[in-house]
């Protein structure tokens, strides 16, 4: 008799406990950002200071300890100067990072460099203003970025930013950014273009995975 009642209990435990829902699943925490560095540079200089030699180090380093990865160098000028000016130096800046990470073991072909000359200031300033924070070469370091279609993303972009725009100005950064999708680099559009639209408010479209 206790034989047969232990026997119900315990079936009874065993439905009970198929009967309770599952429990949730933690979402997997978001991956960390990207590595970022920042390079400053004197008034109307493209050279290096031993000071940026030490933050290129470590971005080489960086650049080292994660397999498939890219490294984005992107130049910013302050608003003393022309446009057109500013954005040759602030490409200048770009290329001159670019050769020193190569010399650090980084290869060329892993490096893209985008000039953006006032675009961008990290320092709001009226024109004219010297700002030393402006004078400077942001560099990214991306993972994985080969794991979607970089060409069709940022065609993608460029046919939000024509949508959603009013009208696409002749020169800047966002045309220098669509001329690199057009000209097969979407490496080099595609931080500019997101970055567009990103501040004018306009959601990012999805990438496709390949």
């Amino acid at each position: 008799m206790l034989k047969s009642l232990f026997a119900v209990v315990a079936a009874a435990l065993l439905l009970g406990a198929c009967d309770e829902p599952p429990k949730p699943v933690a979402a997997p925490p978001p991956p960390p950002p990207p590595p970022s560095f920042m390079v400053f540079f004197d008034w109307d200089r493209s050279n290096l200071s031993s000071q940026a030699m030490n933050t290129i180090q470590q971005a080489a380093s960086a650049y080292k300890t994660r397999g498939g990865a890219r490294i984005t160098a992107t130049g910013h000028t302050d608003t003393t100067g022309s446009e057109t000016y500013n954005m040759a130096l602030s490409l200048r800046r770009a290329n001159t990072v670019k050769d020193a990470l190569v010399k650090e073991g980084v290869p060329a072909t892993a490096i893209t460099t985008v000039g953006r000359g006032e675009a961008g200031l990290l320092v709001k300033t009226a024109d004219g203003v010297r700002e030393p924070q402006n004078r400077r070469v942001e560099i990214v370091v991306v993972v994985g970025s080969a794991g979607y279609d970089m060409v069709a993303y940022c065609n993608d972009l460029m046919a939000l930013w024509r949508k959603t725009s009013t009208a696409v100005p002749a020169q800047g950064p966002v045309p220098d950014a669509m001329a690199q999708c057009t000209q097969g680099n979407p490496a080099a559009g595609i931080p500019v273009l997101e970055k567009a639209l990103t501040d004018s408010k306009v959601p990012l479209p999805p990438k496709k995975m390949m």
